[in-house]
């Protein structure tokens, strides 16, 4: 959605709020959002692109989605406006996912070359887990788009002995290509990993591996804008879990799933409205993070008491609770976790201010996000959106910083 059309919907969204004699405050009581986000949209700061939304907007308002938004298309539409350039830094692991991941072992005999050992793989595997964490992507993609056949082909090699490991060090491998995808926007990419990680961790016979692949592929589901997916891989791995966490004795490794599946239907909540569910399973996910009492990394997550804070500033900027999202903001300290978790949060704080139009404030924390990973900034679909919204709040009096930004985003 451009912002001509955002605004153009947000005037229409205000006449039928008016024609029905309803106040924004009404409005926001019935779609259970605040009255904030409401003088958000009717402004266009605020897109409204999910067609559950614009359903529950037009339910609110007493007319159909097309009284709405004449152009509403159906759930599998993808909103253009926020999609990244077509091209990105891991064009060459795309290739590299495409087709069989180790043809040419299917046909070596007993004398094939020698393949890496799982001492070696797993080696390479953290270097690329790093990288991720950095959101250096095209160090990334190099080093994937060689690791990738090489895993495979150890699996098709090794004795049966071996098998079991492997397939463990595949499942993590894949995990890492998923979580690199969504966050290039790369969504079916992600869901082809996710999907080869979730096959390789039950044949590896790990059960948490297996949900660790969940959680990416809920993440592929939710880029996708296929809500129900995600929410039943997240839901199903939660259900799974939450009994066994009531034991004093469950292990921090899977608390710290189900701590993460947590924040995933928080944000899946979020970006549909729900405001109570939203807050319920921030609220859950705290006291996870409570009763583990640290910051870990299990699984790659990083999840624990202050990657729960940042998915509340997070969902609060969904919501359009601008307000929230700042004021919880003011007491995160995410140095302790990764580049690419610093400069999310950076991102979030800048779509916060964006809502409340602190032109100056967004840019300083997009400038800040993008020192510590330009490579996200730069390509993430939030990044380009949030960085077009300011350009257009700013007028024909466009801040040298905001205007160089942009252009270091080739957006013009």
């Amino acid at each position: 959605m451009t912002d001509t059309d955002a605004r153009a919907t947000g005037q229409r969204i205000k006449e039928l709020r008016r024609a029905a004699d309803m106040s924004q405050s009404d409005l926001a009581i019935a779609m259970e959002r605040s009255e904030s986000w409401v003088s958000q949209v009717e402004r266009g700061v605020q897109p409204v692109e999910r067609l559950s939304v614009l359903q529950a907007l037009a339910d609110a308002l007493g007319v159909s989605v097309r009284d709405v938004r004449p152009d509403a298309g159906t759930p599998a539409e993808e909103p253009q406006e926020a999609q990244s350039p077509a091209s990105n830094d891991l064009d060459a692991l795309r290739v590299a996912l495409t087709g069989h991941p180790a043809l040419s072992s299917l046909f070596d005999g007993p004398t094939a070359e020698a393949t890496a050992s799982a001492d070696e793989l797993r080696a390479q595997i953290d270097e690329v887990w790093d990288l991720a964490h950095a959101s250096k992507y095209a160090a990334l993609s190099e080093r994937l788009s060689t690791l990738l056949p090489s895993i495979e082909a150890a699996v098709r090699r090794a004795p049966a002995s071996d098998l079991l490991e492997l397939h463990a060090l595949r499942a993590r491998t894949y995990q890492v290509v998923a979580a690199a995808f969504v966050r290039q926007d790369e969504a079916d990419a992600a869901w082809v990993a996710a999907d080869r990680a979730l096959q390789a961790a039950e044949l590896a016979g790990k059960p948490l591996e297996v949900v660790a692949s969940l959680f990416r592929m809920a993440h592929a589901f939710i880029r996708q804008q296929r809500t129900e997916q995600a929410e039943q891989a997240a839901s199903s791995a939660v259900a799974v879990l939450a009994p066994r966490a009531e034991s004093q004795d469950c292990p921090p490794e899977e608390l710290s799933l189900l701590g993460a599946m947590n924040l995933v239907l928080a944000v899946i909540n979020a970006r549909e409205g729900h405001r109570a569910e939203t807050h319920r399973h921030i609220g859950q996910a705290r006291e996870i993070a409570a009763r583990l009492g640290e910051d870990r990394n299990d699984f790659d997550t990083e999840f624990g008491p202050t990657n729960v804070e940042l998915h509340a500033v997070a969902t609060a900027v969904d919501l359009g609770d601008a307000g929230l999202a700042l004021d919880v903001a003011s007491s995160v300290d995410p140095s302790g976790l990764s580049p690419e978790r610093q400069s999310r949060f950076l991102l979030d704080v800048a779509r916060a201010h964006a809502q409340r139009r602190h032109v100056g404030e967004a840019v300083a924390a997009l400038l800040d996000a993008e020192k510590l990973a330009p490579e996200q900034i730069h390509s993430h679909h939030s990044a380009r959106t949030v960085v077009r919204d300011l350009v257009q709040l700013s007028g024909s009096r466009i801040p040298k910083p905001l205007a160089q930004l942009a252009e270091r985003m080739a957006i013009n």
